[in-house]
């Protein structure tokens, strides 16, 4: 089976022009097939600043009333999502910018009111994805660049990038050996959230919860965590959890960051 690199980039990316340009240099230098999954949350905010759109946030989640859902769709499907296709394109690497709607790739459902009214935010499953047509695009050798936007009843919906991320390498997981990477701030899960040196290269379920039951990791990292050993269970092959600086080691065999693995 051929690999497949799902990677996942953060605002601490977006948010820096020169780490962005390291980041799509190196990135378009994989010659694996890939997707690119983005946000940005922060550009979002800046944006509605301007325009009198207040961010609004419940346990760090953004609240996505219909001003939000507008600005975003705006700001990660137009602003965002563009400029990182043209960048791409520019270092030779035939990048496609999609939502879920675009060729209903990612169909969602909007998330049900409970204790907190999230308002226009979709939430998926695997078999929510269009692998066929994923499939089709990435024999063609084209590289979908996913905004975090999926629909539902004809409406745009807010999605989590993470989450996107993490179904789509599940649902592609039958067609290609996949390795999901989340490229954020750190080197990779550290055992001593002071010392950058302390990187657990190597997790697996045993030595997870070995480590959990020790109390090794700090609580910002779990929900990735969490994600990451869902989608090995539904059948990805490995997870990287990784600085975006390491993206070239960290899509070889001598990562710089956490390989988890089942």
């Amino acid at each position: 089976m051929n690999k497949l690199f799902v990677i996942k980039i953060g605002g601490n990316v977006l948010d820096n022009p020169e780490a962005l340009k390291k980041f799509l240099q190196d990135f378009s230098h994989i010659r694996e097939p890939k997707i690119l999954v983005h946000g940005g949350g922060k550009v979002a905010t800046k944006i509605g600043e301007q325009l009198g759109i207040k961010a609004n946030f419940v346990k760090g989640r953004r609240i996505t009333d219909a001003d939000t859902r507008d600005l975003v769709t705006m700001v990660y499907g137009g602003l965002v999502n563009k400029q990182l296709v043209a960048q791409l394109q520019a270092l030779g690497c035939n990048a496609l910018g999609v939502t879920g709607a675009d060729g209903n790739v990612i169909k969602a459902r909007k998330r049900p009111v409970t204790e907190v009214d999230f308002g226009f935010v979709g939430d998926i499953t695997p078999a929510d994805v269009n692998t066929a047509l994923l499939y089709f695009l990435l024999k063609q050798n084209v590289v979908p660049v996913f905004a975090s936007l999926t629909h539902a009843d004809g409406v745009m919906l807010n999605t989590n990038a993470d989450t996107i991320a993490s179904v789509l390498a599940v649902a592609l997981s039958k067609h290609f050996d996949t390795r999901l990477i989340f490229c954020f701030e750190k080197r990779g899960v550290l055992k001593n959230i002071e010392d950058e040196s302390s990187v657990i290269r190597l997790l697996n379920e045993s030595s997870y919860k070995n480590l959990l039951d020790q109390g090794s990791f700090a609580d910002g990292i779990l929900p990735k965590l969490e994600n990451a050993f869902d989608a090995i269970n539904a059948g990805v092959k490995e997870v990287l959890i990784g600085e975006a600086t390491h993206l070239l080691q960290n899509v070889g065999q001598e990562t710089e960051g956490t390989l988890i693995v089942k």
